[in-house]
């Protein structure tokens, strides 16, 4: 059999054809637009999702027998709120993940409301990127449009909503949105209130692995699909780059260098460290997870190559960089806010120890350093909890460069694992597609066969130490610049 993994990324959709054995038949994607009307907004037109979708389907079917496809899942961008009327119709474009204009909402549900009941409800606290605040802005600031919501979505449920009719979500996605009681996995009838919303107005929430139906016979006769195909409820972003890391059961560790920047344990207990600066959410594979994530990662690098040099030769600014752990300038990689583990959206990309003999090639590698000693935070954080880690999966963008994967290795002083395939949240959500047709019992099954690493990247003590020493100076820059940032907006 066939199965398809669907990646609902912030700058395109990735589409992938995964055969029952693992083997990656073809990729395609297609990007979509990404628009800021005004400073720390984000958002997107969910209608581009669904059209590009479809292209994208169309060409990863063009040259495979579609009679053998099971199934097709999703990992996509967390958080997005996506407002549906009585004809579902999109009410108003999405505001994505990365949105910050949610500050009053956030303080009035962590101030006002208090992060203990928030942990109790949800176990976490309100981010400006999250769901909930985010429906209160609209129901503060736009009443018109609130007044008009029959359905609320995440972005990868409103394409399954679109193949297949039904209004769905997974508990991984749900439990980023601030509504959902993690622990119990289910809706918060607490949040609800607070948020002045009904339970009707949310999707039914399904485990990553089961499927919500089968595609609309519409849907299928246009793709030239069978109707049998399933349409599986799929994960967030981050659990389904897990599952295609093979970060499932308990214990195991995954770095995420895309846009955003993630580090991810998983765990068969429930868990919540005490100020809330971890996310605790629930994992695809049935059990639940451990996550630090920092709005910009790979997108530092990128907006440092693209806007600031203008280059699109990554792998040769990069060749410049020789000495590790001796670079006098830092980097705070805070370009849209930060969530994990500072949670504060007036932080911002802040650069400091520049001196007359700064070279180019140390502001490339400050940034980075940046993203991986902000990765160090949230590792310091899970370390609090008493997890030991000693190796991590690493995937994403960044991840091919060898020297951010060196870099990641001996600033958290742990093994990288490189695994034959980073395809990340497609490749996990084909996974899935392929535990609810049967091709695997379960979805740890499924990693630990399908999951290979190719190489391992480790830390030297030298540099490791090196590292350790920057780390402890990178560490006192937020602070002292923080209230900074709430004066400089």
């Amino acid at each position: 059999m066939l199965y398809i993994g669907v990646d609902l990324g912030t700058s395109a959709v990735k589409l992938l054809l995964m055969d029952g054995n693992g083997a990656i038949q073809k990729i395609v994607s297609r990007e979509y637009p990404l628009y800021f009307p005004h400073p720390g907004w984000s958002e997107q037109n969910p209608e581009d999702w669904f059209t590009k979708t479809m292209e994208g389907l169309k060409e990863l079917m063009a040259d495979c027998d579609t009679s053998q496809v099971g199934g097709i899942s999703f990992g996509g961008q967390m958080h997005g709120l996506v407002i549906l009327d009585e004809k579902d119709q999109v009410i108003r474009p999405a505001l994505l993940w990365n949105d910050g204009r949610t500050y009053e909402e956030c303080d009035y549900l962590n101030q006002v409301i208090g992060k203990e009941k928030l942990s109790a409800y949800t176990a976490n606290i309100s981010f400006t990127g999250f769901t909930a605040p985010k429906i209160l802005w609209v129901k503060n600031k736009e009443p018109e449009n609130f007044a008009r919501i029959q359905k609320i979505m995440l972005p990868k449920d409103y394409i399954a909503y679109k193949l297949s009719g039904v209004h769905c979500t997974d508990v991984s996605d749900a439990s980023g949105m601030l509504l959902f009681d993690v622990k119990n996995r289910c809706w918060s009838q607490e949040m609800l209130k607070i948020c002045g919303i009904r339970k009707e107005q949310l999707a039914k929430v399904y485990e990553s692995y089961e499927a919500v139906g089968v595609l609309l016979p519409e849907i299928a006769e246009e793709l030239g699909l069978p109707k049998t195909v399933k349409v599986v409820a799929g994960a967030g972003d981050n659990a389904a780059a897990a599952v295609g890391t093979g970060t499932v059961g308990d214990g195991m560790c995954n770095i995420s260098l895309g846009t955003s920047g993630t580090i991810f344990i998983s765990s068969k207990k429930f868990g919540v460290d005490r100020h809330n600066a971890l996310h605790a959410f629930a994992h695809a594979d049935g059990h639940y997870h451990l996550m630090g994530c920092m709005l910009s990662a790979a997108s530092c690098n990128k907006w440092w190559m693209d806007e600031i040099i203008g280059t699109q030769d990554y792998a040769a600014e990069q060749e410049a960089i020789e000495k590790l752990g001796e670079n006098h300038v830092y980097f705070l990689p805070y370009l849209m806010g930060e969530r994990s583990p500072h949670n504060n959206p007036n932080a911002r990309g802040t650069f400091v120890g520049m001196t007359m003999d700064t070279t180019r090639a140390d502001m490339t590698q400050a940034v980075l350093e940046g993203v991986a000693f902000a990765l160090r935070d949230s590792f310091e954080v899970a370390k609090s909890l008493g997890i030991s880690i000693e190796r991590t999966k690493i995937c994403g963008g960044g991840a091919k460069s060898p020297l951010w994967k060196k870099i990641i290795a001996n600033v958290m002083n742990i093994k990288v694992d490189v695994i034959e395939s980073e395809e990340g949240p497609a490749l996990g959500g084909a996974m899935l597609a392929a535990v609810a047709c049967g091709e695997y019992k379960d979805v740890e099954e499924a990693a630990a066969k399908l999951v290979k690493v190719t190489d391992t990247v480790e830390p030297t003590p030298e540099l490791a130490a090196k590292y350790e020493e920057r780390y402890q100076q990178f560490k006192e820059i937020y602070p002292a610049c923080k209230a900074l940032f709430d004066v400089i907006q």
